[in-house]
């Protein structure tokens, strides 16, 4: 009689790597309401507060200066502690800058900007080196999934904001502190991914160095400050735009979230197409020219506001999707895709902070929105050259052309 063959043990790698992927799109979830939600309260903001438009615009500028001053912080974290504890560090501040925008304060609003500011900067750096690390055979899929994440996030905050705090009778305080309950939800689903962490990163000084002086470096650089200048000068004063054309805040902040919740398709659709080629150059000029499509529609046909902002949507949001791909793409490992994403985040935010600001500056000097949305609308040129370079099939460090990984 034959003996029966072993009964060997299903591997638990898949239900692993579904946790993980479900634990990171918890907290991608919670990379933008912090900064979103502010948008369609902002009119509140500065009656109460009394804010004029350039402070107002230095208010929504500030989290995405801070994402580019505490990003290069994220990869030295990383190195010491390992991905999950420093990813537990982020989630921790983020919940500690809502409490303390609950405080009736003006210096406590930008207290708690600068914590979210700096919680979200390690997110944005940290997720992709994750993603890079865990998930290098599904790149592109993990990408758009993690980018949609983002869109969703913003979207719900930008849509339900203003309407929830009405229902509940809340003051603006209270409408941006109840998106901390998200972040505390985060917080909570992560901790089990603390249980064996501390696989630490290794790129070193050396590397981050040769970095800088890289040029591939240097135009995912560009493209990702260029893209989220656009999108976070836009996403601060839309609502604004909308209000100024006669709508209610409640529904501007939908006409945003619109832009927001198309932006998922465009960030689940970019990422996974441009994986498939060895250039990705194509891809980037599609979802630029999307998106300056879209703003031209808000801009000049009047009564177009709902399908620009569909337009708009996508393309930001392929926009978003393309710059993180291009960060683990044009690097041969999750050591250089932390140190490229944490220098195209941090220098690339620096330059995004100017978006929200000028946008707002220029309207108070002209008078009308007219003259910042024309701004915003010739930077995609730009934007698209630089993209495209960066989309070429290298990696850095190399000077000759090289086939990308594949998905």
């Amino acid at each position: 009689m034959t003996a029966a063959a072993p009964v060997r043990p299903v591997p638990a790698v898949r239900s692993t790597s579904l946790w993980v992927a479900l634990a990171i799109v918890l907290v991608a979830i919670n990379l933008r309401p912090a900064v979103v939600a502010v948008a369609p309260l902002l009119a509140e903001i500065r009656v109460v507060e009394g804010l004029s438009g350039v402070t107002a615009g230095l208010l929504t500028a500030l989290p995405v200066f801070c994402f580019g001053l505490f990003a290069p912080v994220a990869p030295v974290l990383a190195r010491r502690i390992g991905i999950e504890r420093a990813l537990f560090i982020a989630l921790v501040l983020l919940v500690a800058g809502f409490a303390t925008r609950l405080l009736p304060s003006l210096v406590a609003l930008f207290a708690g900007t600068v914590l979210v500011g700096a919680a979200i900067a390690m997110g944005n750096v940290l997720l992709p080196s994750l993603i890079k690390r865990d998930f290098s055979h599904r790149t592109g899929l993990m990408t758009g999934i993690y980018t949609m994440a983002i869109s969703a996030g913003g979207g719900l905050a930008a849509g339900l904001t203003v309407p929830v705090a009405q229902a509940a009778g809340l003051d603006w305080r209270l409408a941006l502190g109840a998106w901390g309950i998200v972040a505390l939800g985060a917080l909570l689903c992560w901790l089990p991914q603390l249980r064996g962490a501390g696989h630490r990163i290794g790129a070193g000084a050396s590397q981050v160095a040769a970095l800088r002086r890289d040029p591939i470096a240097w135009q995912v650089t560009a493209f990702m400050g260029l893209q989220s200048m656009s999108y976070y000068g836009l996403a601060a004063w839309l609502p604004a735009v909308f209000v100024a054309r006669g709508f209610d805040a409640a529904a501007a902040g939908w006409l945003l979230s619109i832009a927001s919740f198309t932006g998922i398709a465009g960030a689940m659709a970019a990422p996974t197409i441009a994986t498939r080629f060895r250039q990705q150059s194509a891809v980037v000029a599609g979802v630029t020219a999307l998106s300056a499509l879209g703003l031209l529609m808000v801009l000049v046909i009047p009564g177009a506001e709902i399908v620009g902002t569909v337009v708009l949507g996508v393309g930001q949001g392929g926009c978003l999707g393309v710059a993180l791909t291009l960060m683990a793409l044009r690097a041969p490992d999750a050591a250089h895709a932390a140190q490229l994403s944490g220098m195209a985040q941090s220098v690339g935010y620096m330059v995004a902070a100017a978006g929200p600001f000028a946008v707002g500056a220029l309207h108070d000097l002209s008078g009308g929105w007219t003259v910042p949305l024309v701004v915003v609308l010739v930077m995609f040129a730009p934007q698209a050259v630089v993209g495209a370079l960066a989309g070429r099939a290298r990696f850095v460090g190399e000077r000759e052309a090289a086939p990308a990984p594949a998905p």
